[in-house]
């Protein structure tokens, strides 16, 4: 009975909600989906000077990012002399493994950057929830049984905060908007050693 007792408190203490443990103050619904622009132009290949730390191990290079048709993108690192490190396709919900370097063929790393990329180029999501703090407006969304909450200061994407059990666990970070271009995007991760930096070169 004790032990329930604890368990049950424990399990109180962990269901508060995001949006009341960050402050956040709920706004009506205007709108019904949420339009992330960085990535959703078929006329432009967006290239990335990257570095990628995981567990230690440093990967430099050139991300390549591509959208070939609607809900079709292709995304590709190499190194700065051409040799490929992964390259991943996304058409609709599927996902496949073109190549990934033998170092980092592993499925729990495979998953990760899978659902990194996804949430990077993914538009048009349900909205789920409407929020507001300081200058920002949030859109609250969900996908892959996480949910996402896209932070939005003067109309432009600033973060994106991925959610499990009510905790961020990863975030990504825009900056240096011009023309509807993320110049700068870092991807952070809370609970695993992954970490991802992005800085435009051509734009």
């Amino acid at each position: 009975m004790r032990f329930l007792i604890i368990s049950l408190c424990l399990v109180l203490v962990s269901c508060g909600s995001y949006s009341k443990k960050y402050g956040l103050q709920s706004e009506p619904v205007s709108i019904n989906t949420i339009e992330n622009v960085y990535f959703d132009s078929a006329s432009t290949d967006y290239v990335y000077k990257a570095n990628i730390t995981v567990y230690g191990n440093n990967f430099g290079g050139l991300l390549i990012v591509k959208k070939l048709a609607e809900n079709n993108h292709r995304v590709a690192f190499t190194t700065e002399f051409g040799n490929k490190i992964f390259d991943f396709s996304f058409i609709d919900d599927s996902f496949k493994v073109n190549f990934i370097l033998e170092d980092l063929n592993k499925k729990m790393l495979i998953n990760i950057l899978k659902q990194d990329f996804s949430t990077l180029i993914k538009s048009n999501l349900p909205v789920r929830a409407s929020f507001k703090i300081d200058n920002f407006n949030i859109l609250k969304s969900e996908k892959d049984k996480s949910d996402l909450y896209y932070y939005f200061s003067n109309s432009n994407l600033s973060k994106i905060e991925s959610v499990k059990h009510q905790k961020p666990k990863t975030i990504f970070l825009f900056s240096e908007i011009k023309n509807s271009f993320a110049q700068k995007i870092e991807i952070v991760h809370q609970s695993i050693k992954l970490h991802i930096n992005l800085k435009a070169l051509n734009q």
